[in-house]
């Protein structure tokens, strides 16, 4: 896997692109002296992981049949500053599941979700290493 980077502008503002050649933006804070023309670096990174997770969940849940007619994922994540650095990665972070549908199979969900996490998705492979990953699920119904 490969990615390119281009900056933009004299400041932070960065566009990304990969194999599927759609850009990507992403910039520094205006404290720093970005222009809020992208997402923060580290929020891509808790975007990653929800959306690999997401993929997952989804594709299981539509081979189960379950009719689901919305359907997100947030992510919090919290940061803790090294000591003796600058750097702040993730420590805990928590994604919540939230589904609208018909019907819905709450052990169904449950078992995608567990699946994504524990067998299929990368990113929580690549960040639980150095965070702890917990989730939860809404579920309501149409």
């Amino acid at each position: 896997m490969k990615v390119e980077l281009v900056r933009v502008n004299d400041a932070f503002h960065f566009e990304g692109s990969g194999s599927s050649e759609i850009k990507v933006h992403t910039d520094g804070s205006p404290e720093i002296g970005g222009t809020n023309l992208g997402v923060r670096p580290m929020e891509l990174l808790l975007m990653g992981l929800a959306s690999c997770s997401a993929i997952d969940v989804v594709l299981i849940l539509k081979k189960q049949k379950q009719d689901i007619t919305d359907f997100r994922v947030t992510a919090d994540g919290d940061r803790t500053e090294e000591e003796g650095t600058k750097r702040s990665p993730f420590r805990n972070i928590h994604l919540t599941f939230k589904f609208v549908g018909n019907q819905l199979d709450e052990k169904k969900i449950d078992r995608a979700i567990a699946l994504s996490m524990e067998k299929y998705c990368s990113a929580t492979a690549q960040l639980e290493a150095l965070a702890t990953i917990t989730h939860s699920v809404e579920i309501a119904t149409v």
